[in-house]
């Protein structure tokens, strides 16, 4: 078994007019992108971490046309939550119409085995915005098209309410990381937002992965990163890992 990681493939399948081809050429056949080179690269045995921002669909109906697109690429899959999967609902509401390759990671562990019984472990949490690290200076902002202007008030609030979304975040993370299988050989936590910042020092999330004795945290959210200025990396024994679509060439990035 060969793992990958892609993050943010932002499918627009069941809802055409939010694709993200509206971004400019760098986005210009996206999917169709993703495809070639999941098809190239990707074997049936293998298993593919997709941490966040699937589907542009605010509906789970509209979001099954991504998912079963998804369910047709190669191998098995992994997917967590981004903070634009609004269709995204209970645990047992996926569950029940998940196509038969796919499975989430929401305040739950997977295990899966691999040939001579190695066992792998997921765990993760979707995180969110902290005033802990920024990433301003790699990043080549760009007017999103598709977003609304928000009033100061509506700014205010936000602000306010980041502290306890993360701080709930952190809890979610921890629970997840709590039901890891004790007897994994590998230890792999997924999540949306950066865990860390890019100079790799310590944050309250990096604290709870090291505690866990995580191998390999895989994460996206970031777009428009200007080449090559993010390689992370490993820190205090867990290997960081950035994997937006548009960062990787919108080619699954080998993990191990």
């Amino acid at each position: 078994m060969t793992i990958w990681a892609l993050s943010d493939p932002h499918l627009a399948f069941g809802v055409p007019s939010k694709t993200m081809e509206s971004f400019g050429p760098s986005w210009e056949k996206y999917a169709e992108r993703i495809a070639q080179h999941w098809r190239e690269k990707v074997s049936m045995e293998d298993l593919v971490l997709v941490p966040g921002d699937i589907s542009w669909a605010m509906r789970l109906d509209e979001a099954l046309v991504d998912l079963r697109w998804i369910d047709g690429l190669p191998g098995k899959k992994v997917l967590l939550k981004g903070n634009h999967d609004h269709w995204w609902g209970s645990l047992s509401k996926l569950q029940a119409v998940l196509p038969s390759t796919i499975q989430v990671v929401q305040n739950n562990s997977l295990t899966f085995t691999a040939k001579g019984g190695r066992k792998i472990a997921i765990g993760g949490s979707r995180l969110w915005d902290t005033a802990e690290y920024s990433f301003h200076p790699f990043i080549e902002f760009q007017e999103n098209p598709l977003a609304r202007r928000k009033s100061e008030q509506e700014l205010a609030r936000e602000e306010e309410n980041e502290e306890k979304i993360f701080n709930r975040e952190l809890e979610r993370l921890r629970l997840s990381l709590q039901q890891l299988d004790p007897m994994a050989d590998l230890r792999i936590a997924i999540t949306h937002y950066p865990p860390i910042g890019a100079d790799l020092a310590p944050s309250r999330a990096s604290s709870i992965l090291e505690e866990f004795k995580i191998d390999y945290c895989i994460f996206g959210h970031l777009h428009n990163v200007k080449p090559h200025s993010l390689p992370f990396g490993t820190a205090r024994g867990v290997r960081y890992i950035f994997a937006s679509c548009d960062y990787i060439n919108f080619s699954p990035l080998l993990i191990i």
